[in-house]
């Protein structure tokens, strides 16, 4: 059974020293969650759990950083969880359709605090978590994501997983029933995405939780079934229907997915990526005006338009999920950050004049290519009616054309400085960069941040 061969590879990575090359992804994977996670402390929802559960915080040996206390390692989980996926700067598996940070390392970290492991053994069970999901993830896509956002529900593998390499490392049989427990508790609906509720980013927390939960569990004798996967009214069957499960353990531990993560260079929708990328290649080619645009033309794939084609954003949530208005805002400002999502810029009038000369198209052979390919090909016509084209193949970020060490350390300081402060920002980073050379408890996590309980 795939879980079987799956617990096996979780019980033999958790006893060995990871490659250098694989180190070194978990060490970006880590840092780069920690640039999702501390604006995402900032707003809604992980403003709003962290009043909910006011009456459980200062408890536990977990962190919540940016908010300066600790929580029980599930409550952790959830809260860290949701707040990492909540401004959209997390990274990205692109042939799952998955963002394996939010949920993997804000189990692996809470239990990791919990249990009081090295950082040597957090970033094992990062690369742990990532292997796992991602390439159950690959073997349900694209149908399950018809319906189903995968980060809450193959989220929940990688989370369990996770957990189960700091609970007991080592244990196949704890790994084999965590993740068989937490499998049954996938969920996340992509309906969830088509509103402006906070829904989507609990999904990222409530699969850390459920990882969290059923490691735990198994480690004191919960069972789950072992053929949970592939079995005939399992998870494949029932979330997706068309499973490929021919190739799903091929490689492990040999082959690691953590190194072919995308890490984002935009604050929105990854399905907005490619056609960003490709308006600033115009821009800077040919020195753009906003007052010389007629029309822009976008040709991508389907689902990036179904997910991703909100034509007239009321709010910010709805802005990062509208191919009209990043692109616009690329145009007129040369980068789509977290300032692109003010208040100010939602009512800017020269954007949203733009916006209205922005043309979607789903085009048959980009979408042939998902979830493997996500490319977009955007046309400029000037008003002399000259006309300006790019295809981007790729989104800046993806393996083809990783973000640089440099660019990954100069993304957490423009996003953890704001929140954390300077010094403390830079010596976090110091300390993720040599993680593996130090006890996680000396990372003083719930230092950082306020507390705005106490004040």
């Amino acid at each position: 059974m795939i879980l079987e061969t799956f617990a096996q590879y979780v019980a033999d990575e958790a006893k060995r020293t990871l490659p250098p090359e694989v180190t070194h992804a978990a060490k970006r994977a880590l840092i780069d969650w920690f640039s999702a996670l501390l604006p995402g402390t900032k707003v809604s929802p992980a403003t709003n759990l962290f009043h909910a559960h006011a009456s459980e915080l200062g408890q536990g040996k977990s962190s919540l950083p940016g908010f300066a206390t600790t929580a029980h390692a599930g409550v952790a989980a959830w809260i860290n969880g949701s707040a990492s996926h909540a401004v959209e700067f997390d990274d990205i598996f692109r042939d799952a359709v998955y963002h394996p940070g939010c949920p993997t390392i804000a189990a692996a970290l809470a239990l990791a605090e919990q249990h009081s492991t090295t950082g040597a053994a957090l970033l094992k069970a990062i690369t742990i978590g990532y292997e796992v999901s991602t390439r159950i993830g690959a073997a349900v896509q694209p149908a399950h994501y018809r319906y189903f956002h995968t980060t809450g529900t193959v989220g929940c593998f990688g989370a369990a997983a996770a957990g189960a390499a700091l609970v007991q490392p080592g244990a196949a049989a704890v790994a084999l029933n965590a993740m068989a427990t937490s499998a049954t508790f996938a969920s996340g609906l992509q309906q969830a995405f088509r509103s402006d509720a906070m829904t989507k980013a609990l999904h990222a927390g409530h699969a850390a939780w459920v990882g969290v939960m059923a490691a735990q569990g198994s480690g004191h004798g919960i069972t789950g079934v072992a053929d949970i996967l592939e079995g005939e009214v399992g998870f494949g069957a029932a979330l997706c229907a068309s499973p490929d499960w021919s190739k799903v353990t091929d490689g492990l531990g040999s082959r690691y997915n953590i190194e072919k993560v995308t890490q984002k260079n935009h604050g929105c929708c990854g399905h907005t990526f490619a056609a960003i990328d490709a308006m600033l290649a115009l821009v800077t080619e040919h020195r753009l005006r906003p007052d010389q645009i007629r029309t822009i033309r976008i040709k991508t794939y389907r689902v990036a338009i179904e997910v991703a084609g909100i034509p007239q954003p009321c709010s910010a949530f709805e802005a990062k999920f509208s191919l009209a208005y990043v692109v616009s805002h690329a145009a007129l400002y040369g980068a789509v950050r977290l300032d692109a999502f003010s208040a100010d810029r939602l009512a800017d009038p020269l954007l949203r004049s733009l916006m209205e000369r922005v043309h979607l198209e789903p085009d048959p052979e980009l979408t042939a290519g998902f979830p493997g390919m996500r490319a977009a090909r955007v046309t400029v016509v000037l008003d002399d009616g000259q006309q300006l084209e790019h295809f981007a193949p790729y989104r800046r970020g993806d393996p083809e054309e990783p973000l640089t060490d440099a660019e990954i350390e100069d993304k957490f300081l423009e996003l953890a400085s704001p929140v954390i402060g300077d010094a403390k920002a830079h010596r976090l980073l110091v300390n993720l960069w040599q993680v593996d050379e130090l006890d996680v408890v000396g990372l003083t996590l719930s230092a950082l941040g306020k507390n705005s309980l106490t004040m």
